[in-house]
Parts: structure tokens; sequence; C-alpha cells
């Protein structure tokens, strides 16, 4: 049943409403002006005040939208703890504002233009191109609304768009700006680096029992049992549902022969080609190919490609594509040179230097595997009924463990898991892959009772139920004693690794060369062979590292941590490359990008300044009314 409700939230009438009723929440932000006047209305903005069944309306709505997107009923109470209520509100105070200011600016759109408007709305057609007047019909019952009415909500909407259109047509983005942005993405910069190499420089004392014990006493929080949730699953999975489909022999022997080319290994061959500017030139590497004075090598370097360029591994047919190419490459023989193909988008020679013939599957090869595609169509087909089955199961106030046994589905009672979905003795709590996700939701709730669910990763569903809550526990100091001891030792490296690269960065910020440093880093230096930009990640260097050298002037040192944490890199930024001039297309990107950011923040002050001169004010006692939190 609900399953279906969900279904029908995804129909052109249901998102044809919410585009009416629900504007975009960076636009609008949240009002801050509060205060309380008289009842049945919950906010007003200059002349117009929004009555609580227009608040009640919208939000029952923008409750359902994110239920439909959440895959999971949001009720009304969750909706205000997420915040949900004030965002419904400040949208409908900000439509109001705007309809206000479209009122000031003498904007007005007749009952005929809007009828004539909705009369060629692609939304109304019927399967005949034209209106049709029974889908109108059906939506104004969906909305609850009259003709008159919608109407109204529609002229709302159009004046609303025509209103932005203006402000959005009138943004230009200023070519300094442009450039600005242009010159930081595109500046580029050469470091040189060196990895501090843990095992051969830093040597960290054991600790002695003592030691060991006054940590212990120190930070006990940190060596205590996790927090552990007793809960229970119920899923309704492909896996488990295609246990149970019957697949007749003919059904399999159709799908196979509908779909055996899908089953076969094409062949695959290892092709290397080269790339020339034009057919002369093409035809005469061809040439010192065939008669032995130069290499495929030479040739290659000859025109200025590199290995990447040349090899372009072992393909299938399908995977060329410029079918002149692919042609050729699986009909000549094995390391001899083609000739010279002018392909689609380029002239070029190419050579294959392996060929795996392709394999071809019978039915006997593959009818486990068609068997079981076959089982999981069906499954999941199924899927939605079972959905509403156990949802009308818990609507009739069923346990999960009930339900499963009536249905023979899948039920887990974990005895215990902790936040990674892991058994006080180190096992996973279920098998799986979306235990993950499962344990999230364990521990992203307070309280049992009605469970929650979740969409699984094959396409199923799981109900969750947390049935109890076990506290950490404090562990007595022999018990962990070797856990103390292996935090002592990271944390001591930690910082004998830091210190050893804070002196390394003042020695090359006293001038000394990087290869200086090498003996004492217990690592060769490197270099980028290429400068980089601020979101290229040289192998070996990491995130941090490529910050802060593009926060370092030309010559300056540093030091981050690496990838892994687990030690550091001292780095000197030996070059920078100011950005190239723009092309058009990142010009024409930049502009793009910069006008939609300009767009939003010109809306967003648009819409506030409208509150703030109407004077927008919200009942603030109404509201907690309507909500049900009077007596918080």
């Amino acid at each position: 049943m609900l399953e279906s409700l969900r279904r029908g939230a995804q129909t052109w009438v249901a998102k044809f409403f919410f585009a009416l009723l629900v504007l975009s929440f960076g636009i609008w932000g949240v009002a801050d002006v509060f205060t309380g006047y008289g009842r049945g209305s919950i906010a007003s903005v200059g002349n117009i005040e929004i009555p609580v069944e227009d608040f009640q309306r919208a939000y029952q709505n923008e409750l359902d939208r994110v239920s439909n997107e959440a895959n999971q009923r949001i009720t009304a109470e969750q909706g205000r703890q997420f915040g949900l209520d004030r965002r419904v509100l400040s949208q409908l105070v900000g439509s109001a504002a705007i309809e206000t200011h479209a009122g000031e600016l003498g904007m007005l759109l007749s009952d005929k233009t809007l009828a004539d408007g909705i009369q060629i709305d692609p939304n109304f057609k019927g399967p005949d191109g034209k209106f049709s007047k029974a889908g109108f019909d059906s939506l104004l019952r969906q909305l609850g609304v009259s003709e008159k009415g919608f109407l109204d909500l529609r002229r709302k909407d159009e004046l609303r768009t025509q209103i932005f259109g203006a402000i959005v047509g009138s943004q230009a983005v200023p070519r300094p700006l442009i450039d600005a942005l242009h010159a930081y993405n595109q500046e580029k910069r050469v470091i040189e680096w060196v990895a501090i190499d843990v095992g051969k420089v830093i040597t960290v004392a054991e600790p002695d029992e003592a030691k060991l014990k006054e940590l212990y006493e120190k930070d006990k929080a940190l060596f205590m049992t996790p927090e552990f949730r007793k809960f229970e699953v119920l899923q309704v999975s492909v896996d488990d549902l295609k246990k149970s489909v019957a697949v007749s022999e003919e059904d399999i022997a159709a799908s196979y022969e509908a779909t055996k080319a899908s089953y076969d290994i094409p062949e695959q061959r290892r092709v290397q080609q080269i790339a020339f500017k034009d057919k002369a030139s093409a035809d005469a590497a061809l040439k010192s190919l065939r008669d032995g004075s130069k290499t495929f090598g030479d040739v290659a370097t000859a025109a200025g490609a590199k290995d990447t360029d040349v090899d372009l591994g072992l393909i299938a047919k399908k995977s060329l594509i410029d079918p002149k190419i692919a042609d050729v490459a699986f009909a000549i023989e094995k390391d001899k040179f083609s000739d010279v193909i002018e392909g689609t988008f380029a002239t070029v020679v190419v050579r294959v230097t392996q060929i795996e013939p392709g394999i071809t599957k019978t039915l006997a090869d593959v009818k486990d595997q068609v068997r079981d595609k076959l089982a999981a169509e069906k499954a999941r087909a199924e899927i939605n009924g079972k959905f509403d089955e156990v949802e009308d199961s818990r609507s009739a106030g069923k346990s999960l463990k009930d339900i499963a046994d009536a249905m023979k589905l899948t039920y887990n009672e974990v005895a215990a898991a902790d936040r990674n979905g892991t058994t006080p003795d180190g096992k996973p709590a279920l098998e799986g892959p979306d235990l993950a996700k499962i344990a999230a939701r364990v521990f992203g709730t307070n309280d049992g009772g009605d469970a929650d669910m979740i969409d699984l990763t094959n396409g199923g569903h799981a109900w969750i139920n947390l049935l109890s809550t076990q506290a950490p526990k404090e562990r007595a100091f022999d018990e962990v004693k070797d856990q103390v001891k292996g935090s002592y030792m990271v944390s001591e490296q930690r910082r004998a690794v830091g210190e050893l690269a804070t002196k390394l960065t003042e020695r090359l910020n006293n001038g000394e060369p990087i290869a200086a440093i090498e003996q004492a880093a217990g690592n060769k230096a490197e270099k980028t062979t290429d400068a980089v930009t601020r979101v290229t990640l040289p192998q070996g260097l990491s995130e941090a590292a490529v910050a802060q050298a593009f926060a370092l002037p030309k010559g300056r040192a540093a030091h981050a941590e690496n990838a892994s944490k687990e030690s550091q890199i001292v780095f000197r930024v030996a070059d920078i490359v100011p950005a190239a001039e723009a092309t058009k297309e990142q010009i024409d990107n930049l502009t793009r990008d910069l006008s939609a950011d300009l767009t939003n923040q010109v809306l967003t002050e648009y819409t506030q300044s409208l509150k703030a001169r109407l004077k927008a004010t919200i009942n603030e006692v109404e509201l907690k009314r309507v909500t049900g939190t009077t007596g918080e």
C-alpha cells in the first residue's frame, strides 16, 4: 500500500504539485523576525496573511516529498526535528513577499492568459497530444482545489517566474572576476619533497609497566568497551525471494537464445597505434617500419607520441571508437604493420602484439547463470508486493518476527553490535553488503518502537528495530595493556616524526638543498615532473601538502602529514608557473559557474530585502500550536 503511494508520488501530477508549492530553501532562507498576533493566520507579509490551512497543506506535502526521497515515513515530529516546518513556512513567506511585490509593480495575469497556457502545457496533454480535461480534473481533485484555486496557484508561480527571469537576465559576470578566478585555478607549482621513512630514522623506546599504568589511569575513557546495541532486522531481498522462484527449462532456453551473445567472451587484441598529422608522413613512416630502418618505438617518438598514447591495451573490437581502425586492427596478423588508415579522427598505423581468441558459451556452459538471472528478475518484480505486505502487517500491529515467520522472510535478532556492525567477539553481526548501512541506522536512532525502513543495495528493503542499548564499560588494565602500549607507541612515533619534520623544514628554509636532508629523512628526494594545479595530487604527495605548497612563496618549505597520516612529507616550492591565457572554453565554463553563484546570491538578497521591507512576521504561538510544540 505505502509503496503504491510512493510510486504515485513519482508521477508528473505529483511533481507538478510539488513544483508549485515547494520553493528552493537556498533562495528563501529562514525568516529571522518573529512576533505573535491573531489566531488563524500563521504569518503575514505586508497586507497578505498566510492561513494556517495553507501551512498545514504545504507542510504535509513537504513531508510526503521528503518521505518519498528517503524511502521511509517521516512523521510531523521528525520533520520538525529536521527543521522542515521552518523551511516550509519560510517558503510561504517568500512566496507572499514576491506576490506583494508583483502587485506593487502592476504585474497582472488574466484568467484567460493562464487558461491558454494550461491548454498548451505538455503536462496536461493526453495520449493524443491534445489537452486532457479528464487529466486536468484529476489533478484538481488530488490538489483539493477548484479551477479558480488552481489558477491562483498558477498565477503566483508565473509571476514569480517572470520576476526571477528579469533579475537573472540582468546579471553579468565581470571579466576581472573571471580573470582572477582563472588565474587562481590555473596557477601551477613545481614541488620537490622528501617523505620521512619512519622505519629507518625513528626509534621509540618501549614504556615500562609504570608508564603504561599512568597512561591508563589518565585516559581510561579511551580504553572502554564500545557502545553495543541489540536490534532486530527483517529483510525482503532479491536473494531470498529468488530461492523460491520457479524457472522452467523452456524459459531458460528462450532467454539464452535471445541474449546468448552477452555470454560470449569476445576476441581481444593488444593494439598499438601511431597517429600522424597527414597521410604523407604516415606513408613515409610505414615504409621505414617495413624496411626495418626504424622500430615502432622510433617512429612513435618521432611522431611525438608517449607510450600511453601508443599502447591501447588488450581490448575488444567494440572498444575501438573508430570503426575503420577497428576493422583493420581485428583483421591483421599478429606483429604485422597495417596499411595507413585514414580514420574518422586521425590518420594512423596500427600493430597487434597479442591476440586472445573469443569464447562462445553454450547453453550448458551458462545454464545456471541464466536461471539465476531469470529468478532475480522475477524476484525483483515481487519486491513491491512483499513491501506492501510487510507494511500492512506492521500497520496491523504484528512484530517483525511474526511477519518474517508468516511470509518466510529473513529475520535476525542481533544480541550486540557496535557502530561498525561488529559483535563483542570481533565478528560481523550480519552477512551481506548492507551491514554498514544497517549499523548506521541502528546507531542513528535513540529509541525502539516503530521500526525504521532502509533500502538494500540489491533492490530489497530492511526494517530495523532497536531493542536495547548497552553503554560503554570500563575495562581492567590487564585487559587493555597491549592496547595502551600500542596507543603510546603510535603517539610517540608521530611526535618524533613531527619534530624531525620541523627541523628538516628549518634546514631547507635556511638555504640547504633538498638533497642535504635525504640522509636524515631516510629517503630519496622527489620532484614533480610537471607543474601541478591546486586540484592535482601527484603520487607521493598528500592533499595537505599540496594545499600548503600553494600558500608558500617560491623557495620556501613546509611539512605535512602523508596520505596515511603515519609519517610526514617535507617539501619546498621549486617554481611557480602563472596561469596561461584563458581559452574560450575555460572562459565559458567560468562564466556559467559564476553566473549561477551570482544569481543565487542576488535572489537571496532580493527575497530577504522584501521580507524586511514588508515587515514579514511569524506568529510563533500559532506555529507552536499547529506543530504540537506548545508545551516545549
